[in-house]
């Protein structure tokens, strides 16, 4: 299931849960596996990247936030930019809420690789992006 999916007509950048079933639990948060897959004409990859519960609510206050600054349409200031998940304890995501988006994908802990991907994203990828939040949500039981 994909709890996250970037794209434009060449490229993506996605987050698929490996499954629905935590890895680990400790004192009410659960911890998640996944992959981040990039996917373009230039360059395809897979990582591995953890999350755990609180973190689907640090996406959400992402989308909440890219949403407010769209709707401010806020010309000249530094773009906003986020990592998701944040800690560093996994490979990440960075976002930079450009025009185009880049998303970057690190494999911080691991080889230190980063990889840029400009996606010209179109008007409906927050509402998008919510919903599979939602369904990620409802399948963990979160």
């Amino acid at each position: 299931m994909e709890l996250i999916r970037l794209s434009d007509t060449g490229r993506s950048v996605s987050v698929r849960l490996h499954s629905s079933e935590p890895v680990l639990e400790n004192r009410g948060v659960r911890y998640y596996s996944a992959e981040a897959i990039v996917s373009s004409d230039f360059v395809n990859g897979t990582v591995y990247l953890g999350f755990d519960s609180t973190d689907l609510d640090d996406w959400g206050l992402f989308l909440d936030a890219v949403e407010q600054m769209d709707e401010e349409d806020q010309d000249g200031d530094e773009p906003f930019t986020a990592d998701w998940p944040g800690d560093g304890r996994t490979a990440y995501l960075r976002f930079v809420a450009d025009d185009p988006y880049v998303v970057e994908v690190h494999d911080g802990p691991g080889t230190g690789i980063v990889v840029a991907v400009p996606v010209d994203m179109d008007e409906d990828w927050i509402a998008e992006a919510r919903a599979r939040l939602a369904a990620v949500r409802s399948v963990l039981g979160e």
